[in-house]
């Protein structure tokens, strides 16, 4: 890690032991780490190397998002991200409070990969790839569980441009509430291999664990008018889709992280999920067929064009297109402000 890498974590909870170690790392790096909370967050949250932000002092940054973003939702981490890139931050990694991060969190990382690949193959189990058991990750469809993926030894290396990268996590890792209710969870996956995600092939990816380039900060957003569960999913589908106008991989690596995962009501969840269980599907086939354009100044268009597809088939309410445009006004602010050479982002 670089001055110029920030951490992001979303938090309802006291200081605990994953938050401590983020925090003594990110000291330990000359890196910033950034926590927002929410009505539930204690008022007393107090933690060295840290910058929290509960309600109120968000609302104090001027950030149009920050006035428009729902409470109690997931979706508030977007002020995290915008601080994190008012902040002069180059790279951002976002993880959660339970995800106690290994050596090789704390390891250099590189946007370009020599890396095997996998494209126009429709949708991908990757976690396949990187465990011997039938697991796959939280917003797979439920019909392709059973679909076989292409060999690994038969997949090309490509050299790949990879500004989004997920980190798996070993021991509770990121499944859908299905796999919770049926199946014992302790999983480890292969720590030997590397796998990019190219146009054509569908995986979802989280917000457990995931290292994003500043050239790809605008596709961070998360929509707010959706379940907690379906927030980082429905996000990852779009990220995806205009990564591939790019000419961009979805890189995905080895666990950096062990999750301890805070107790959760799985039937709870399993409501949440209902909607990814019905639609995801649909929401991939939408967004394929939007006509996209290329390049980093076009990705705000492209963010509106997603958005609008998935309102035309009543997956999102209309609603949400206010916080979208909060949110893309916020980061042309920012990146305005920032013309002249970025400082590098202060010490906590």
């Amino acid at each position: 890690m670089t001055p110029t890498t920030a951490i992001v974590v979303t938090s309802i909870a006291a200081p605990n032991q994953v938050m401590r170690q983020l925090a003594a790392g990110v000291v330990a790096r000359s890196s910033a780490f950034f926590v927002i909370g929410d009505v539930a967050s204690p008022a007393d949250f107090h933690l060295d190397g840290c910058e929290f932000y509960d309600l109120f002092r968000q609302e104090q940054t001027g950030l149009k998002t920050a006035a428009l973003c729902p409470t109690r939702h997931y979706a508030r981490k977007n002020i995290g991200y915008l601080l994190a890139a008012k902040a002069g931050a180059q790279i951002i990694i976002e993880t959660d409070d339970d995800n106690l991060p290994n050596s090789g969190f704390w390891g250099p990382r590189s946007r370009g990969q020599r890396v095997v690949c996998v494209r126009d193959t429709g949708w991908v189990n990757v976690y396949s790839y990187f465990a011997d058991t039938n697991v796959w990750p939280r917003g797979l469809p439920l019909d392709e569980i059973q679909s076989d993926s292409p060999a690994f030894d038969s997949l090309q290396m490509h050299e790949a441009d990879c500004p989004i990268q997920q980190g798996l996590a070993d021991g509770d890792p990121d499944v859908d509430a299905v796999y919770r209710l049926i199946f014992p969870m302790s999983v480890q996956f292969r720590h030997d291999r590397r796998l990019g995600l190219g146009p054509g092939a569908w995986c979802p990816f989280n917000s457990q664990n995931t290292t994003w380039w500043r050239d790809a900060y605008e596709l961070m957003y998360l929509p707010s008018d959706c379940s907690f569960r379906m927030t980082d999913i429905w996000r990852s589908f779009i990220a995806q889709r205009i990564a591939w106008a790019n000419g961009w991989s979805i890189l995905f690596h080895e666990p950096t992280v062990l999750q301890i995962r805070n107790e959760h009501n799985l039937m709870r969840d399993f409501r949440d999920e209902i909607p990814g269980y019905l639609n995801n599907r649909r929401i991939a086939e939408t967004l394929e067929g939007l006509n996209l354009a290329s390049g980093v100044d076009a990705i705000g268009e492209n963010l509106r064009l997603c958005y609008e597809s998935l309102i035309r088939i009543a997956i999102l309410e209309a609603r949400e297109l206010d916080l979208l445009e909060a949110w893309i006004e916020d980061l042309a602010t920012i990146r305005k402000s920032q013309r002249s050479p970025v400082q590098p982002i202060p010490k906590c």
